[in-house]
């Protein structure tokens, strides 16, 4: 069993934007050798995500918005009250979205290969950006 460890940057431009990584990631799998195990990706960041789900960028859109009506970017969160004289601490919604949606994913490697759906990709969310966010990707396998 072998083990190895990388990260990547990712340069939001938006408030609230979806990106997909899955070029990343498969690289640093291909870099790694592993053949055979798993893949854990990781966001530490609060006010950001990742996840799978379909390349299409009209689904993302769908996706923003709905996010944007369950826990809309106003509202009377006392996160934001605390620091109301902070402009970059009114972000409540960014923390509950990310609590929902969860920092981290688990894919399996197989034959050098991210296993994904046919229409899967890996999806970083930012929720309070922009910002430059890391990726964290920790490979375990053969």
């Amino acid at each position: 069993m072998r083990f190895y460890s990388s990260e990547f940057s990712v340069q939001s431009k938006r408030k609230v934007e979806i990106i997909d990584v899955t070029g990343n990631v498969s690289g640093l799998v291909e870099r790694s050798g592993i053949k055979n195990g798993f893949a854990s990706i990781w966001v530490p960041h609060t006010t950001a995500t990742i996840t799978v789900n379909e390349r299409d960028p009209d689904l993302w859109e769908d996706m923003l918005t709905v996010m944007e009506r369950l826990v809309p970017q106003r509202g009377s969160y006392r996160h934001n009250a605390k620091y109301s004289w902070i402009p970059s601490e009114q972000n409540a919604h960014a923390h509950i979205l990310s609590s929902l949606i969860k920092p981290s994913i688990t894919l399996p490697i197989v034959d050098g290969q991210i296993m994904l759906g046919t229409w899967q990709s890996i999806l970083f969310i930012e929720l309070d950006g922009p910002r430059l966010r890391t990726v964290q990707v920790y490979l375990m396998g053969e």
